[in-house]
């Protein structure tokens, strides 16, 4: 087979080769990108259907020999509370120990028996239950969901049996330190509400749900308007129209009293939790800040900011030739093992953060340079950044959705967030939409200048004090109204403090006022922050860090320029004089601004 591929491989070559021509090349490269416009035009349509109890029908004909079909449900553990915690992960666990027609044994055989795979999961908003099978068999495949959701058999003894079980699994989840640390975050960000609760529970909730916890769960949740019927692959939409109907037009949709399971507001905390243990190797560090409901237009350009700062890990190829920036830093500073920027959103929240693992002592350094990625996004994001996000969250979408699983999946979760299925050629267009200014002041609405919420797990000693962290999300800057005003009258100021300079005499005719008036413009120029001026349309930056950087880092005009370090302690009057100047409507012409000037300086003479 390797020798075969290398001869496609030597033929496909010497193809090319022969055919250099640039007009063949680029017809070809033409062709290749109407291919994949076609393909999201083209692609298999989703079909919805409701029925009379409210239950949702939705399914994708790909054509596939295989087909998955699920329910997918608006249960998790935001609908629990303190004390029933947990319910729906007991549940997924007594999903497969048998129905009231079909014994554990015999259920585990059927399935077996079809060559299928059934599994479930439960998140924090949804509860799925799913089978793979082939799809000459769908018809047996929604016959055994459907006794699966309505007929699972919850007797007391299979109960006691798996609450060791559950018990053994929330053990083997606390050495997951990913998961460990995200459920911190969950916990320090929404404290107080239902989105800051396990998926898991708590142990002790383990111990003593009962069988009418578990029952009320159900009673409570398990209604036709709260479920999606998803399929995929080898279907047909008509046919599982009609299986829906027979197996499921008698799920109630009818609640008991007042108790409709409503969505309480979750409030976001800035806030921080580090669970310190200096005997593991590494730390897990995630900070987070409120981020975009799922059905929020802002979540693309928070998708495409996400693209942009990437991820990395120590077993990527690539080396330091990697296109996120925080991922060549990560190379080239050793400052993590890696790293996971991450948006996970809600029906009217969201989290979005970064998750790295690190050596203890370059915590503060990571944590510092992530920090430094999301500024970037909020200030100086370019048009070739853009683009690279756009282009690797397209190519991450459409990677996704690789097999009749994953497509299943994603209608399910879309028809439960948006009440429809969202194509791809409708994502592929708001991405396209998404521009750098777009992206920064939708970066600006979320990230600038709010409050954190951090987690920590292991040796986290070397993590930066919280009120560290909050100064890190804003960078000292002036801004103007009129930014293209400020550059024109230091364009005008930077010759006149030029020629001051050079002149000795003229600079100490002066007051001592102007005299260091012109040195903070000195100190500005030399130190680089005029350039920023000039290249940016609305923000001075006045201080670009904390500390004054190491003389490998510092700018070569910084080097050779002055002595003085840009401080906020010198005088800045003239920059006074310019903002002054930029937002006086009356000040329009080269002549005036010079006046005006030239007027203010010399009274302090």
């Amino acid at each position: 087979m390797a020798a075969s591929v290398c001869r496609v491989g030597s033929t496909v070559g010497r193809a090319l080769a022969k055919n250099r021509n640039p007009i063949l090349l680029s017809l070809r490269r033409g062709q290749a990108s109407v291919s994949y416009a076609q393909s999201l035009v083209g692609a298999p349509e989703t079909r919805l259907t409701a029925l009379d109890n409210g239950l949702r029908v939705a399914s994708e004909e790909t054509g596939h020999a295989t087909c998955t079909v699920g329910l997918w449900i608006s249960a998790g553990s935001r609908y629990e509370n303190e004390k029933n915690n947990g319910a729906g992960f007991f549940l997924e666990h007594m999903a497969f120990k048998g129905t009231k027609n079909h014994p554990q044994t015999a259920l585990e055989q059927q399935v077996e028996s079809m060559g299928a795979h059934l599994s479930a999961y439960t998140s924090r908003e949804h509860t799925a239950y799913y089978m793979k099978t082939l799809a000459k068999d769908l018809p047996k495949a929604v016959e055994l969901l459907s006794e699966v959701v309505q007929s699972c058999s919850l007797n007391e003894a299979e109960i006691e049996q798996q609450r060791p079980v559950v018990l053994r699994e929330l053990a083997e989840v606390e050495t997951n330190l990913q998961d460990v640390c995200l459920d911190l975050l969950h916990a320090t960000a929404f404290q107080g509400t239902p989105l800051g609760q396990s998926v898991l529970g708590p142990s002790d909730n383990a111990r003593t749900l009962t069988r009418q916890n578990l029952v009320d769960y159900v009673n409570s949740h398990y209604k036709a308007p709260r479920m999606v019927l998803a399929a995929a692959g080898g279907v047909n939409h008509e046919e599982l129209v009609s299986l829906a109907k027979s197996h499921f037009s008698g799920v109630s949709f009818e609640y008991e009293g007042d108790a409709v399971p409503l969505l309480s507001p979750c409030r976001f905390t800035g806030s921080e939790v580090r669970m310190r243990d200096d005997d593991l190797p590494l730390a897990h560090v995630a900070i987070a800040v409120e981020g975009a409901s799922a059905a929020s237009p802002d979540i693309v350009p928070l998708m495409v900011a996400n693209s942009i700062i990437g991820s990395f890990d120590l077993t990527y190829g690539g080396g330091k030739n990697l296109s996120s920036r925080l991922a060549r830093l990560a190379v080239e500073e050793k400052l993590c093992h890696s790293f996971q920027a991450f948006h996970s959103s809600y029906s009217d929240t969201g989290l979005l953060g970064i998750h790295f693992v690190a050596d203890k002592h370059y915590i503060d350094d990571m944590m510092h340079w992530s920090q430094n990625a999301w500024m970037n996004l909020c200030t100086t994001v370019t048009e070739s950044d853009v683009a690279r996000g756009k282009n690797a969250l397209k190519a991450s979408l459409v990677g996704q959705l690789n097999g009749t699983t994953p497509i299943c999946d994603d209608i399910g979760r879309h028809i439960l967030n948006y009440g429809r299925r969202i194509p791809l050629a409708e994502w592929d267009a708001r991405i396209d939409a998404v521009t750098p200014k777009v992206l920064r002041d939708v970066c600006s609405k979320y990230i600038y200048d709010k409050c954190p919420a951090v987690a920590a797990v292991g040796p986290v000693e070397q993590l930066p004090d919280y009120n560290r962290m909050r100064s890190a999300m804003y960078w000292l800057r002036v801004l103007t109204m009129r930014g293209v005003r400020v550059c024109f009258c230091l364009a005008l100021l930077l010759p006149w403090c030029v020629q001051s300079q050079r002149s000795s005499p003229a600079l100490a005719k002066l007051d001592e006022d102007t005299q260091r008036d012109v040195l903070a413009v000195d100190i500005l120029n030399h130190s680089g922050v005029l350039n920023s001026l000039l290249r940016s349309e609305h923000h001075t930056v006045l201080r670009r860090a904390r500390a004054p950087r190491p003389a490998s880092q510092t700018p070569k005009r910084a080097q050779q320029g002055s002595r003085f370090n840009l401080s906020l302690d010198v005088p800045t009057s003239i920059l006074s004089v310019l903002i002054d100047l930029a937002k006086n409507q009356d000040m329009r012409t080269k002549a005036a601004a010079n006046a005006e000037l030239m007027a203010r300086i010399g009274k302090r003479k």
